[in-house]
């Protein structure tokens, strides 16, 4: 299917064209401002549907939004009518045209061209009112409140609040190309209004927290729950304005005469990440949890884990290395303890299933062999 995309280099049409392109049954067409606007009639001659993002939302002269937003709509609805047969269209559209403002105004103009299209001939059409947009590629300091304030904070710059209560409504960029290449692979034979699931909605002073908080995480290790929802959306895109120079940052190294540990990554209520390294014959460890768990991996030299329990006195032997892919688990009640049993340097990954607290550590020191 050749798509063509109208406003392809806008934020939405950049991440519709690279979406499209990933996937082998699509092929993209292009129109944007720089294109003559007879052009038009020969991209949608060669088209087989239409995504149409073009469109003027902060104009210099209000004038535009009538020419940017309806008037181009209508063009290329009698250019659809022009070729003699049906090209589904699919139309992003805004939830300003239900106002009465200029910008309203034009965005409705153009959903009507679009019902008049498809009553008059048939033509298959899709009308998307969508809330704010967010997401990767978004143009900072514009009309996003997300992308500013993303970009801003991620290049320490200040950021404005003059309410902190105004609530927004967003939707994902990812959600929204997902809906459309859903309509573009399943062409609905009439005019429909779709939708974009989920709507997120935040107040403006939780958005501005939580993308600072998001900021924060690389000081105090402590992750954001950035699995899921609105939480995980914010966070990709706040890491999508990071500059070059800010793809890394640097943890803290706890050395002493046995090799040294660090920090990874802390989560509020999963536990935390790090890893150590032992010089040969060293033994690491030598203490017992009550509540507390452990997973160590050693992905580097040869480690023997030792373990007894506190009450039974049994004693167990793990021997493993870096050469296989095996988790040891510590256990409540059993002191534990590590040792490089090789020739060089051993490195282990360890997860704890709490962050470490300095006053409550449920770590009690006691020798494995007394």
């Amino acid at each position: 299917m050749r798509v063509l995309i109208t406003g392809s280099k806008g934020f939405v049409g950049k991440n519709l064209a690279v979406r499209l392109s990933e996937l082998r049954s699509f092929e993209v067409l292009r129109f944007d401002h720089e294109d003559a606007p007879e052009s038009l009639q020969v991209k949608v001659n060669a088209a087989d549907a239409i995504v149409h993002l073009a469109g003027i939302n902060r104009p210099k002269d209000v004038t535009e939004f009538t020419s940017g937003n309806a008037d181009l709509t209508a063009l290329l609805c009698e250019a659809i009518k022009a070729t003699g047969h049906h090209i589904p269209l699919l139309l992003a559209s805004s939830i300003q045209a239900e106002l009465a403002n200029p910008y309203g105004q034009s965005k409705r103009a153009a959903e009507q061209a679009v019902e008049q299209l498809s009553t008059q001939t048939g033509n298959p059409a899709v009308i998307y009112r969508l809330p704010n947009v967010f997401g990767k590629w978004c143009k900072p300091n514009y009309n996003s409140a997300v992308a500013t304030f993303c970009h801003n904070i991620a290049n320490d710059l200040p950021i404005q609040i003059n309410d902190p209560s105004t609530q927004l409504k967003l939707v994902y960029v990812d959600d929204v190309i997902e809906a459309f290449v859903h309509a573009l692979s399943n062409v609905v034979q009439s005019l429909q209004w779709g939708t974009v699931a989920p709507v997120y909605g935040i107040a403006l002073g939780e958005l501005a927290a939580q993308i600072n908080a998001f900021k924060n995480c690389r000081t105090s290790l402590v992750s954001e729950r950035v699995g899921t929802g609105l939480v995980r959306a914010l966070y990709a895109t706040y890491v999508s304005y990071l500059p070059p120079a800010k793809f890394t940052y640097d943890l803290t190294r706890h050395g002493d005469e046995r090799g040294v540990f660090v920090e990874m990554l802390k989560t509020p209520d999963s536990g935390q990440f790090s890893f150590f390294t032992a010089h040969p014959g060293i033994t690491r460890g030598g203490h017992y949890h009550h509540t507390k768990t452990e997973k160590f991996l050693v992905i580097k030299g040869s480690a023997r884990f030792g373990f007894r329990h506190v009450i039974t006195n049994e004693t167990y032997e793990v021997l493993t290395s870096g050469d296989v892919s095996r988790v040891v688990e510590t256990v409540p009640g059993w002191t534990h303890d590590i040792t490089n049993v090789g020739n060089d340097e051993m490195v282990v990954m360890l997860w704890a299933n709490e962050i470490f607290d300095r006053e409550k550590p449920d770590t009690i020191a006691m020798k494995v062999n007394p």
